[in-house]
């Protein structure tokens, strides 16, 4: 995990989430990785992270086990098409036949696969290579979207909602 989170840090304008003991966020959460795009240091009002890294099970996602020692999970927004290609199932249909506790597999995210989430339990050798490209081309798309977000507008024009 250090070397993903090393790669996923050196992306330019990246903001890491990382709650620990002690800080405003839930427990629940202390120990676990959210990836912003965010050059400007803060957390985005109107975005979600685009990837995840979570280190245990949650009340509401424990499908993945977790909770025993060295098991930690990367989630990564890919969109419909590139989940489609990885999982072979449009996101909305995803989700009702998979083992979710599958190490180095391309899954569907056990909550938010319908939105274009994918998950891989502690990804090696095998799926490492992708996951990186993957998470590189998360954060262009948050970088896209931010611009569309933050870029001028003329008077009435709402804000692009995140997709």
């Amino acid at each position: 995990m250090d070397q993903l989170l090393e790669t996923i840090r050196a992306l330019d304008g990246v903001l890491e989430l990382a709650p620990t003991e002690g800080s405003e966020f839930p427990e629940v959460a202390w120990g676990d990785h959210f990836f912003y795009y965010a050059p400007g240091g803060e957390i985005p009002g109107q975005a979600q992270p685009y990837a995840t890294i979570v280190t245990k099970d949650y009340p509401d996602d424990a499908l993945s086990d977790l909770d025993p020692a060295g098991r930690w999970r990367v989630n990564i927004h890919v969109g419909r098409a590139e989940f489609t290609e990885l999982t072979g199932e449009d996101p909305k249909d995803a989700g009702a036949s998979w083992d979710f506790s599958m190490a180095d597999v391309f899954l569907p995210h056990p909550v938010y696969g319908a939105m274009g989430w994918i998950a891989v339990v502690n990804p090696s050798h095998r799926t490492m290579p992708a996951v990186v490209a993957l998470l590189r081309r998360a954060h262009e798309d948050a970088k896209r979207r931010a611009a569309r977000r933050d870029g001028p507008r003329a008077p009435g024009d709402q804000p692009e909602a995140d997709q």
